[in-house]
């Protein structure tokens, strides 16, 4: 086998394509809005959610959408968290972090079927959502809904998904949201 020999680059040349692989890959990577400050709740009248006894109300003024992804987050309380719940059967009897999050938007209609946590990071527009956030990062997926988390990690103790009104920290999290929500 004969091997011919490329003819040589130039120094700027060089240069120059390394400099465009960087920062393309750079660009591509903050493409996203990083959640900076941490996921508080805090009641609003008319504004959030209102958690009593575990259970979510909706502001009367919400669109829907927002009163089905409540309802639905509430039919989540009490259940076990499942690694993988949620996705063999969208009605399960346990759900993970992506599952618990997909159940909520589908009901609400904002997905169909289920979305696994890393898709989360090209779901619906970037940014906070007026309505609904969700947060992802590499292996985990919560969301909030009228200014109240869904999660199933974090601070708060039970295991499985949970409404929490305990602060999170968003740091590491990517914010993403449907639509017109």
């Amino acid at each position: 086998m004969k091997f011919e020999k490329l003819p040589a680059m130039k120094p700027f040349t060089l240069l120059f394509t390394l400099f465009l692989a960087l920062f393309s890959g750079l660009v591509s990577c903050s493409n996203q809005v990083k959640a900076k400050r941490p996921v508080s709740y805090h009641f609003e009248s008319g504004r959030t959610a209102l958690l009593k006894g575990g259970i979510a109300y909706a502001p009367r003024n919400s669109p829907p959408a927002v009163q089905r992804a409540i309802a639905a987050g509430n039919r989540l309380q009490g259940m076990p968290y499942k690694w993988g719940g949620g996705h063999a059967h969208l009605q399960d009897s346990g759900y993970d972090c992506s599952g618990s999050v997909s159940y909520v938007l589908r009901q609400a209609g904002l997905i169909d079927g289920c979305i696994p946590s890393k898709d989360y990071f090209n779901y619906g527009k970037k940014g906070e959502g007026k309505w609904i956030t969700v947060y992802a990062r590499n292996g985990h997926v919560f969301m909030t809904v009228a200014g109240l988390r869904l999660d199933t990690g974090g601070s708060g103790g039970s295991s499985g998904p949970r409404w929490k009104p305990q602060t999170r920290q968003g740091a590491g999290h990517v914010m993403r949201h449907p639509s017109g929500y």
